[in-house]
């Protein structure tokens, strides 16, 4: 059993010393260890979940995730950012000012996701899911119209379950997954019809 990833404790010593100083990408991400890849695809994945309706936002954001997870693979510890990004930071000032201010949301955070059925998230199932968490990610990096929500959804339940060995947040992946799936073949057929529509009424106004 994986201990506790106890979040808000992990941020609090991250963002603890000087309040002039700087806590940079790099080393936020250094803080988080094993956990690194999880959190970070988690907070790219964050402007999917709620519809806005910007163009080719789950583009934008899903290569660089696609960027993560090549490194993921290739057996980094940690995420390598570019150097202009990774030097980029915050004052621990203000980010101990929205500590304090997100402490409740934190707990709260820290009760409902946490470490059980953990079968779900070792061995062969836990290889399974990083399977499924990359396609997921595959998809929503696509141009596909009308299908990020359900794979947004379904890499935030993943990486949940990634970061506290959550075999309950797995389980809500994998059934995001699967409508993912049923969805995402809708549409491809929708559209080979629609294509394929447009290209006959296409051909009947030529030979007109």
């Amino acid at each position: 059993m994986k201990d506790s990833f106890g979040l808000y404790d992990a941020l609090n010593g991250m963002f603890s010393g000087p309040r002039e100083s700087v806590l940079t990408l790099d080393e936020f991400l250094t803080g988080l260890q094993g956990r690194s890849y999880a959190f970070a695809i988690l907070a790219l994945n964050m402007p999917n979940v709620i519809p806005t309706g910007i163009p080719w936002l789950s583009t934008i954001t899903g290569v660089p995730m696609l960027f993560l997870l090549a490194q993921f693979f290739a057996g980094r510890p940690v995420p390598s950012l570019p150097k202009t990004i990774g030097r980029r930071g915050l004052p621990r000032s203000k980010l101990q000012t929205l500590l304090g201010r997100g402490r409740r949301f934190i707990r709260w955070l820290e009760d409902t996701v946490h470490a059980r059925h953990e079968w779900w998230v070792n061995g062969t199932p836990r290889r399974l899911l990083l399977a499924a968490w990359s396609l997921n990610i595959l998809i929503l990096a696509l141009p596909i119209p009308f299908d990020n929500l359900f794979p947004a959804y379904a890499i935030l339940f993943f990486c949940l379950a990634l970061i506290e060995d959550d075999g309950t947040m797995a389980m809500l992946g994998w059934l995001l997954t699967a409508v993912t799936a049923l969805w995402t073949i809708f549409l491809l057929m929708v559209g080979h019809t629609a294509i394929m529509a447009a290209l006959s009424t296409l051909q009947r106004i030529i030979l007109d």
